[in-house]
């Protein structure tokens, strides 16, 4: 299962007083299940930049919380900087990083706002997918006049605030609903919004010139460039019949770029941002310049991502250039970001560890150890002691992830066995629907672990709440279960696929691939029938024992396929 993670990245108009800075961060620590990535202040701007990532609802909290103490520490009227502001928490955008819609997200950050209007007495406006009306959208319109210009711009009821005192909506737990919004001195307001990830992203050249570096991001970057007549020694602008000057797009949607000069490095980079990776990945971006910069006689040599990434971002380049050499895609993950580290040539001016450049392990990294980071020797030795957990659930999981795994090998040794060059397309999709299927299967030891410790905890809760608190605990220790009996069963038609058009020589593998799948769905059922007798909704447990049945049934049909198709070819 896909965790669901959403990134905060609020602006605090503060980046002079490490104390208070700190004070700030202490804020979203204190709040259980929120991993702080990042603390960027800046002097001249004086401005810091905080990125926390988490579940959304422990996001929400710690952003809540945080914004409450950049009212009680913050004032608006003592600042100076050089970066846009309007309030002491400035913006506070939410991303969503795995696991979340974009529209999910937005309505988050709504929630969010109107939190802070009703828990801590802050205005503000939604911005960004967040937006209430089209007009905005834009962060720069919501922001303009800044703090100096706030209290005429509040006075205008155009622009009564989205959320908080003088808002106007009572629902959202706003106050003062008549007249102008107040003009909270101190404070200003807040942008809060939703918006895709953002990449700062750097692509080296082996030159020093700053021009030819900005020639390239001019051909790039989708503003482009101004055009000019082609005169050599006037080069004029060249301007529509309305006095506008006319530009010449770049080639890459979605991108801002400009060239500098790094002197620790001694190279000139193109600098970009790519603010919608949906559109332009940094892949893309990256074959673009090695295409624009040979154009103009000059190499790319290498490029650095600037902070953190989501892990979709280098397993896609992964895959990319996988697919340009013609082999499959479907290796593990780890493997697609070795081979994205390499192609991008991120490592050549700095070393990068994924680790702690790519979120989602840099949390891996922070949390709890995980059952399936053990050995094979340890997980075993830790089923085998004393422990109740991990126990059925967890080795069902662990057994059918095996069994999708040997699928997976045999579609990726089928895709390179020589002759067989043309197929590699149709086994590449079979290795990457197996990846993905022992990848879920994975996270789905942990899981079942938690939900059997979920509902050792429920019976720990207070007396009034200990009935409903067992209820949902013991729902989700049916639902994890079934989950893997959904995943090995797909598992079982990727042996399945792979025993009847896979090569001979590891028909054996697909047959025990198979044989581990129809365990996993066979372990898990167990499970879910002893949870399910201790559920009190009894037409839920009905639905529950049904799925589990008809799986179960299915299973046993795709296991004999397996088993007769190898049988058959040996």
């Amino acid at each position: 299962m896909t965790a669901r993670l959403i990134e905060c990245v609020p602006n605090f108009s503060e980046g002079r007083d490490p104390e208070l800075i700190r004070e700030l961060t202490r804020a979203v620590e204190a709040v259980a299940g929120v991993s702080l990535l990042d603390v960027d202040p800046g002097r001249a701007t004086n401005r810091t930049v905080v990125t926390f990532v988490g579940e959304p609802e422990a996001v929400i909290e710690a952003a809540v919380q945080v914004g409450k103490r950049a009212k009680a520490l913050i004032d608006m009227r003592a600042h100076k900087g050089e970066h846009p502001r309007f309030g002491a928490m400035d913006v506070c955008p939410l991303v969503p990083i795995s696991g979340v819609t974009m529209e999910e997200a937005a309505d988050y950050a709504r929630q969010l706002g109107r939190r802070l209007g009703a828990e801590a007495g802050i205005s503000g406006y939604f911005y960004e997918a967040a937006a209430l009306r089209p007009e905005r959208r834009n962060l720069a319109t919501v922001r303009a006049g800044e703090y100096e210009g706030l209290q005429k711009k509040l006075a205008d009821p155009a622009w009564k605030p989205d959320f908080g005192p003088g808002c106007g909506d009572a629902a959202s737990g706003c106050k003062g609903q008549s007249g102008a919004a107040a003009f909270d001195p101190r404070y200003g307001v807040t942008a809060v919004g939703a918006r895709k990830f953002l990449v700062a992203y750097n692509v080296n050249l082996n030159t020093t010139s700053t021009r030819r570096a900005n020639a390239i991001a001019f051909d790039i970057r989708e503003k482009g460039r101004v055009k000019r007549e082609p005169d050599p020694v006037t080069g004029k602008v060249v301007r529509d019949a309305a006095g506008n000057e006319v530009w010449i797009p770049g080639s890459l949607k979605a991108a801002k770029a400009i060239g500098w000069f790094i002197e620790e490095y001694g190279v000139a980079q193109i600098s970009i941002n790519l603010t919608d990776l949906d559109v332009t990945p940094v892949h893309v971006a990256f074959d673009e310049c090695v295409r624009k910069a040979d154009e103009r006689g000059v190499r790319v040599t290498g490029s650095e991502i600037v902070g953190m990434v989501p892990l979709r971002v280098l397993v896609e380049a992964g895959e990319h250039y996988l697919q340009k050499q013609g082999r499959s895609l479907g290796v593990p993950h780890a493997e697609l970001v070795r081979i994205a580290i390499l192609s991008l040539g991120l490592a050549e001016l700095t070393p990068f560890d994924p680790e702690k450049r790519i979120i989602e392990y840099a949390i891996r990294e922070k949390g709890a150890a995980r059952l399936i980071d053990k050995t094979l020797v340890g997980f075993t030795h830790l089923t085998a002691s004393e422990s109740p957990a991990p126990g059925g659930g967890s080795v069902s999981a662990a057994v059918g992830a095996l069994g999708a795994a040997l699928g997976t090998m045999v579609a990726n040794l089928s895709s390179h066995k020589p002759g067989w060059d043309a197929r590699w397309e149709e086994f590449s999709a079979v290795a990457v629907r197996g990846r993905d299927l022992h990848e879920r299967l994975l996270a789905l030891v942990d899981e079942d672990t938690a939900a059997f410790n979920g509902i050792m905890a429920a019976w720990k809760a207070p007396a009034d709440e200990r009935p409903a608190a067992i209820e949902a605990a013991t729902v989700r220790a049916i639902e994890v279960p079934l989950a893997v009996m959904r995943e090995a069963l797909e598992a079982l038609d990727v042996c399945r696929q792979m025993a009847e058009t896979g090569m001979e020589a590891s028909l054996s593998d697909a047959a025990v691939g198979g044989l581990c799948a129809r365990t996993a769905v066979r372990g898990a059922g167990f499970n879910v029938r002893i949870n399910a007798k201790d559920l009190q909704d009894k037409d839920r447990k009905v639905v529950f024992m049904a799925e589990a049945e008809r799986l179960e049934a299915e299973a046993a049909t795709r296991e004999a396929a397996v088993v007769a198709l190898v049988n058959a070819a040996l």
